[in-house]
């Protein structure tokens, strides 16, 4: 997935907001919080996708060959993907909804019905 990809994604998501940080990450957010970022951090070109994700598939992927725990976030359940050949788009895209789900279940009531959504309606 390039970055192009990534951040259409991100930004056909509900209520997403788009900030570019960090030496030029591509940080999507729901209600303030990050769910997914893609950055050009570490060695080689491919860009590097990290996702929020639950401590069971956090377990698991981090032990697939081109993932692993995403710096400065695996104490907080993050995985990196770092080669482009270590998890298809389709994949990509799923955990990615699955980060903006975790994300969004997290906020408050209050943001949720300012941001137009509710936990029954998803993505």
């Amino acid at each position: 997935m390039t970055r192009a990809e990534f951040d259409a994604h991100c930004g056909s998501m509900k209520g997403t907001t788009h900030v570019v940080q960090w030496g030029g990450a591509s940080v999507w957010k729901i209600g303030g919080r990050i769910f997914a970022i893609c950055s050009k951090w570490g060695a080689g070109d491919d860009p590097k996708i990290s996702f929020k994700c639950s401590e069971l598939t956090f377990a698991i992927l981090t032990e697939q060959p081109g993932i692993v725990p995403a710096p400065y976030l695996a104490r907080a359940g993050w995985a990196q993907i770092e080669t482009t050949d270590a998890m298809g788009d389709e994949d990509i895209r799923h955990y990615i909804e699955t980060a903006y789900s975790i994300i969004l279940s997290r906020l408050t009531k209050r943001v949720r019905r300012e941001l137009g959504l509710d936990l029954t309606q998803g993505t």
